[in-house]
């Protein structure tokens, strides 16, 4: 029987290429996310049994719905990828979809991990891998407060979870993706350009599954982007959140 994995946000960007890589290696698929004529063109190019769920993972109903839905399956491996950003001055943008960035990116990764994380013990194992940012592991990011505040809530979660599963020697794993710059959809979206230059979604994918082979709790894809990160926590907060406010403003043309 082939391997079964469950991929949300998987209609574009990073989702759409876990599909295409997982699909790739044999894994039965169900994509998840809220664009159902874009998960059935996916699903028709991929080569092994994909099922596609409409589903908006903003509400709280529908993510236990989905739990509900997989109880009685067996997931070998969940990429918890829906989520979204928004760039602005904090006064200024839409409150209205920045409680909905916080639904998607902080409510309901809290409700999928807890649940899969419950599953996979159930079922002897498994591997979670959630989708943040590399703006998670900074201190705060200006103009994109929100964003960054919700990625360093999902890094702050990954990373305590994964110690206790660590700490009693459980067969589940659960990972952090913590991507920079990727050339995806996100840019349109959150109404940004990137300050730096992005990697492709195939390079970051092939990253992140490299990650969860090796168990790695924090994952992050490009050199360039793991050797800032590590050098950021030699910069004292004040002039580092400086430093990032700046590139937001660039994102911004300002």
């Amino acid at each position: 029987m082939a391997a079964f994995a469950v991929i949300t946000g998987a209609s574009s960007g990073i989702g759409a290429e876990f599909a295409r890589q997982l699909a790739a290696q044999g894994y039965d698929l169900l994509l998840v996310a809220r664009r159902t004529q874009r998960l059935e063109a996916l699903a028709k190019e991929l080569p092994t049994r994909c099922e596609v769920l409409a589903a908006d993972l903003s509400q709280t109903e529908v993510c236990l719905g989905l739990l509900d839905a997989l109880q009685d399956r067996r997931v070998d491996l969940f990429i918890n990828n829906a989520g979204f950003g928004a760039c602005g001055v904090f006064e200024q943008v839409d409150l209205a979809k920045e409680l909905q960035m916080v639904d998607v990116n902080v409510r309901a990764v809290q409700i999928l991990t807890k649940g899969m994380v419950q599953k996979m013990e159930k079922q002897g194992g498994g591997a979670l891998l959630n989708v943040g940012s590399s703006a998670g592991l900074l201190p705060a990011g200006p103009y994109m407060a929100t964003y960054y505040a919700t990625k360093a809530y999902v890094v702050s979660l990954t990373q305590s979870v994964a110690a206790e599963l660590r700490a009693r020697r459980s067969p589940v794993y659960l990972g952090c993706l913590c991507p920079g710059p990727v050339n995806t959809e996100f840019n349109a979206v959150a109404q940004v350009q990137f300050a730096l230059p992005g990697i492709s979604a195939q390079a970051c994918v092939r990253s992140a599954l490299a990650g969860i082979r090796r168990r790695k709790t924090i994952i992050v894809p490009g050199p360039m982007m793991a050797v800032g990160m590590t050098l950021s926590r030699l910069v004292p907060r004040r002039p580092l959140i400086a430093m990032v406010a700046h590139q937001q403003k660039r994102k911004m043309g300002r």
